[in-house]
């Protein structure tokens, strides 16, 4: 225990150093939101990984391939992988140029200068909340991995987490997320070696090959399509779902808007090469949920203190059972700077949204008083500032009594998020001309969709064959349904049209 303190302490020291530079370079609420173009693509690459490869990724996702077996690592690394990559591809170059055109410092205030319409970037702003559902899940999972670590209580875990992270975001913003991801994702680059080749002696084991010791625990397990599975039994869940929902996730603020911290296309390239490499190792790592399936019984799974099982502490307990203390505690170190470099990336995103789309444009709507781009943009900084305060104390309170299932409960808020940001970002992207009403009213309805068809589903359409409880069902209907129409429409109107006005009511 003493040890893991030492380490952890040493960490938060030079994170702690990372954020004063960062603070340093932060000159006004631009350079907080986005920094000023002057990363290296490297660097952006990184930590555009690190970004995804949250404590979902690192904690929570392994529990899902232990109990759901092949049809969840097909849906979490495969599906989703693939579904990702290429989607940041088509929208990260235009994304780019147009933000550099017209100085957007968010994604909603991008979408607003796109369209034309202060309306409907205050909308995103709005949108843009649910994304507390993901730092709620990041936060419960890092207490897991604290309290078992450091011996500490939740509540002392959850103060550590959020006021220390919350803190060097509050000086450094962007170039503290930025600096900070970079020494963490190059820990967690280590961390996922190790854990990747900790397994691969189960390939070649004396009960014949991986998945038929899988198998002869449960066959299940080792099929495409698990049948038994409440979330991944059939191809639209697992296959088609994750593709869909695996290529929204990349419209979320805190991973698009990394295309406006360089600025060129060559950069851009450079920085999609980089960080594409790299998370493809990181979405590699959740097969260490079969590795635990071969080596931790499921009794080692119950929590002391509920007597439940609890599906996300099996990357926990397969790190100490397979690690000697000192690598376990190295381990379990990285495991929390993994969720962290997330949990600041969307810290820092929450933030400059809120205040810049949110409180600026309300500011703007009943103030009479003329300010000038100045003024304005200091009262984004101050504000930004105030909501980060905002966010930790709701993020901790919740995190008291934490959500049963904390994977599923982040997912089902940032999945809604992603749903309505897909049409206006493609739209845009992909369009010369692009109907404000259009893709309002796609974003409207998809989550709508996405949020009806979770909670009120399975009750109405038991005979689907839909695996509604898994949120990737409901967002990837979403998507079609509101998202398919919004895109042929747009489409049809620029085959009539052709180039001309960019922006249609």
């Amino acid at each position: 225990m003493t040890f893991a303190w030492i380490l952890f302490l040493l960490y938060m020291a030079g994170t702690t150093y990372l954020g004063w530079m960062g603070f340093r370079k932060t000159k006004n609420f631009g350079s907080f939101a986005i920094g000023s173009g002057d990363l290296h693509p490297f660097v952006v690459g990184i930590t555009l990984a690190a970004s995804v490869a949250s404590a979902a990724t690192f904690i929570i996702n392994p529990g899902f391939i232990y109990v759901h077996g092949l049809a969840g690592f097909m849906h979490f690394v495969v599906a989703v992988g693939i579904g990702f990559n290429l989607m940041l591809v088509v929208l990260s170059f235009q994304f780019r140029r147009l933000g550099e055109q017209t100085r957007a410092l968010t994604m909603p205030h991008w979408i607003s200068n796109r369209y034309g319409s202060r309306g409907f970037g205050l909308f995103f702003a709005l949108i843009n909340l649910f994304a507390l559902a993901f730092v709620v899940l990041i936060v419960g999972g890092l207490s897991i991995v604290m309290q078992q670590l450091l011996g500490v209580s939740n509540t002392v875990a959850l103060i550590i987490i959020l006021g220390f992270v919350t803190g060097y975001v509050f000086l450094g913003g962007t170039y503290a997320h930025v600096f900070t991801n970079t020494l963490q994702g190059s820990l967690m680059l280590i961390v996922t070696l190790l854990i990747l080749f900790s397994g691969l002696h189960l390939f070649f084991g004396s009960d014949g090959g991986f998945l038929q010791q899988i198998a002869a625990q449960n066959p299940n397990l080792a099929k495409w399509v698990n049948p038994e599975s409440n979330l991944y039994n059939n191809v639209f869940s697992i296959y088609i779902g994750g593709f869909l929902i695996g290529a929204a996730l990349v419209c979320q603020p805190h991973i698009l808007t990394k295309a406006l911290y360089v600025k060129s296309d060559k950069a851009v390239r450079q920085y999609l090469t980089y960080g594409i490499i790299i998370l493809a190792l990181f979405f590699l790592l959740p097969i260490a949920g079969f590795y635990a399936r071969l080596t931790v019984p499921p009794e080692q799974l119950i929590d002391a203190a509920t007597g439940a099982f609890r599906q996300d502490l099996v990357m926990t307990v397969y790190i100490k059972n397979t690690f000697p203390g000192w690598l376990f505690t190295f381990i379990g170190i990285v495991l929390l700077a993994a969720g962290m470099s997330t949990l600041d990336g969307i810290l820092v995103s929450l933030s400059t949204i809120t205040a810049n789309d949110f409180v600026l444009t309300l500011i703007d709507r009943f103030s009479r008083t003329q300010r000038t781009p100045e003024e304005r943009l200091s009262i984004a900084y101050k504000w930004s500032h105030i909501i980060l305060l905002i966010i930790a104390v709701a993020a901790f309170l919740i995190c008291l009594n934490p959500p049963k299932l904390l994977g599923i409960f982040g997912q089902v808020g940032v999945y809604g998020m992603a749903v309505a940001a897909v049409p206006p970002l493609l739209v845009g992207v992909l369009f010369h001309r692009a109907s404000l009403h259009l893709v309002w009213i796609a974003s409207t309805v998809g989550i709508a969709i996405h949020f009806f068809l979770y909670f009120y589903g399975a009750r109405l359409f038991p005979d689907s064959g839909l695996t509604f409880a898994n949120p990737a069902v409901p967002a990837s209907l979403a998507l079609l349904i509101a998202g398919g129409p919004a895109l042929i429409g747009a489409w049809i109107m620029n085959r009539k049209a052709g180039s001309g006005d960019t922006i249609s009511s």
